[in-house]
Formats: C-alpha cells, sequence, structure tokens
C-alpha cells in the first residue's frame, strides 16, 4: 500500500510516496500540470492507495484532472496541515511533501469538500462583479478626495448613477481639473457600466435556479445572498447536520478552554468571509428594513432588545444559514411561523 503526497506550488509539485511503513520510495519534483502528474505516478509502477494534497488555488483542477486518471484523492484542510509542518526545522517543498505523505498515511486529517465546476463558475462570476464595485468606489473615492481639495463638497449620499453627472459638470467648468480628473471620471463611468452587466447576470441567474428562488422566499435573502449560498454549500449532503453551517461559516463563537481557564470569545471568523458578509446583510435587511413578520425576525427583535444590535444580527445570520441549508435539503420552502408563540 502506497501513500502519494503533492505539495503545489504554481509552477511545480514536490511528489513523494512512502509506503505502509512510512519509508520514502519516490522523490520527484514534476511541472504542475496534470499529463505531467499521472505520467510521474503510472511510471512508479505500483498501485497508489491514496493521492493527498492541501487546499489551494490549484486544487480543483488538480484534483479533479486526477480523478479522472482513477486515482483516489484526499483534499486536507490548509491550517491542520501548516500546523503539523509547523513542527519541522527545515521548510522545503521537499520536506513539505514528505510531511504531507506521513499525515495522509496517518490519517490524521480533515476532509475538504472540492468544490463543483459550476459552484466554481458562480463563485467567479460573482468575483467580477464585487470587484468591479470596489474599483468604482475607490474611483469615487478619489475623485471625492481630490475635489475637497479645490472646495468641492459633494453629497454625502449619492447613488452610483447619479455620480458622474454630479461631478462631471464641475470638472468640465475648470481646464486645469479637466485635465486631471475627467479620464478618471471617464474611467470609472466605463466600471460603472462593466458592473451594471455582471449585476445584471448575477440576478438572472439566480432568478433562473429553482433553489435560488426558494431561498428569496426568506425575508432579507435576495438574489446575491442567495446565489452566494448555493456556491458556497454546492452539496448539501456534505453537512451532516444543518447546525453546522453556522461554525463552518465562521458565525459561531470561538473558545478556549484549559485547566480552571474557559475563555469565550467572539465568532470565529473561519471560512469563506464573502458569504459571512452576505448572511450578516441579510440578517440587517430583515431585522432593520423588511416589513415582512416572521417567528425568526421576531426572535431576532427579542434578541436585540437583551444582547445589543450586532449580536443580534450575527445571531440570525447564523439562524438563516441554517435555515436556507434545511430547505435546500428537504427541498421545503420558508415557513413563516406562528406569531401567537413568538409573542
Amino acid at each position: 500500500m502506497f501513500y502519494v503526497a503533492l505539495d503545489v506550488s504554481l509552477r511545480s509539485v514536490a511528489v513523494c510516496i512512502i509506503d505502509q511503513d512510512g519509508k520514502v520510495k519516490l522523490e520527484r519534483s514534476v511541472p504542475s500540470e496534470v499529463p505531467d502528474l499521472v505520467r510521474c505516478l503510472r511510471e512508479f509502477g505500483q498501485p497508489i492507495h491514496q493521492v493527498g494534497l492541501e487546499a489551494g488555488t490549484l486544487t480543483q483542477h488538480l484534483t479533479y484532472g486526477l480523478r479522472e486518471a482513477g486515482f483516489d484523492i484526499v483534499c486536507m484542510e490548509a491550517r491542520q496541515v501548516n500546523a503539523a509542518l509547523s513542527a519541522m526545522r527545515n521548510k522545503t517543498d521537499k520536506h513539505d511533501a514528505r510531511g504531507i505523505a506521513q499525515i495522509l498515511r496517518a490519517g490524521w486529517y480533515s476532509r475538504v469538500h472540492v468544490k463543483s465546476v459550476e459552484a466554481h463558475h458562480t463563485r467567479a462570476l460573482l468575483t467580477s462583479r464585487k470587484v468591479m464595485q470596489r474599483k468604482c468606489i475607490d474611483l469615487e473615492n478619489e475623485i471625492r478626495g481630490l475635489l475637497k481639495v479645490f472646495g468641492v463638497k459633494l453629497p454625502m449620499r449619492l447613488s452610483r448613477g447619479a455620480f458622474n453627472e454630479a461631478v462631471r459638470d464641475t470638472i468640465e467648468s475648470d481646464p486645469a481639473l479637466s485635465h486631471a480628473l475627467l479620464p478618471m471620471l471617464q474611467a470609472r463611468g466605463v466600471l460603472f457600466d462593466t458592473f451594471l452587466e455582471l449585476d445584471r447576470r448575477v440576478k438572472r441567474k439566480a432568478r433562473e435556479d429553482a433553489v435560488c428562488r426558494r431561498f428569496m422566499g426568506v425575508p432579507g435573502v435576495g438574489e446575491i445572498t442567495a446565489l452566494s449560498f448555493k456556491a458556497a454549500v454546492d452539496d448539501p449532503a456534505r453537512f451532516k447536520t444543518s447546525r453546522t453551517v453556522g461554525a463552518h461559516f465562521g458565525l459561531t463563537p470561538r473558545r478556549f478552554q484549559s485547566g480552571e481557564k474557559d475563555n469565550p470569545g467572539g465568532i470565529s471568523h473561519a471560512g469563506d468571509r464573502d458569504m459571512r458578509a452576505a448572511l450578516y446583510a441579510a440578517a440587517n435587511a430583515m431585522l432593520m428594513r423588511s416589513i415582512a413578520w416572521s417567528s425568526l425576525k421576531a426572535w431576532g427583535v427579542k434578541l436585540m432588545k437583551t444582547k445589543g444590535r450586532r449580536r443580534a444580527i450575527v445571531a440570525v445570520a447564523r439562524k438563516i444559514a441554517v435555515v436556507l441549508h434545511r430547505m435546500w435539503a428537504d427541498g421545503s420552502n420558508f415557513r413563516l411561523g406562528s406569531q401567537e408563540a413568538a409573542t
């Protein structure tokens, strides 16, 4: 029985093969391409039990390629692997591959779910939209700051579509300002048009998806949150219980307990930061802006009176993650609950 470890970098992969007793049988560096890895493993000439690698940017590409070649791939949690390898005196790709091989042989790892290609396509669309949004905001803030030098104070609340009209007249009235700022304003206009197109594509994709339409039945959950949740979870069956979804997205309290010390802290902030932000925004919309009543909102309002606004929003965000997963797993719709029981 042989175990293969891959220490993946952008250009090359350090390959280490050990037997069931932990003895090194092969060490080699190959290009980080699927055909080269498959050729290296097959040239070894012995049946390979498992191939292990830690989660990273090339994980999905290598995992699906090696699985198609017939290998059993184990994707390990990067933080756990890093903690194990930190005990090694010298850090090299060769030593890291050896360490990963021993971790794989011992079974001391947490398997990471490798998302489907469809989920990565959705995440790419959401990321592109967010990047365009950030760049527009960056250019708007830069223009605001430059105009303040000349005493021009733009309104604090200015919609994205009205920004160009509010600024263009001021810039064009001064030739020196036009020479410096007009190209930046034109670049911002191009980026804003691109953002609007990506935003339309995201919303269209969410409305055309049956699962996302059910998610949007929850007050406060819109197209962005629904599509982000579907892409982040990918497969609802990978969670044994819906209660663990909140912890997966870092919405449960961090705890440090040792002997006489027991120190519960804030939320762990683990997992997907964008998904956590989307759930927080959905919870805030449910509690502060939505007029639709539900037992979940009533529970959040009660919690806000005793624990404060921010803690209540985090708690409701965690509940929303649990509810969305259960709706997906059961194929059910959101139920408002009994108003009498909630009050």
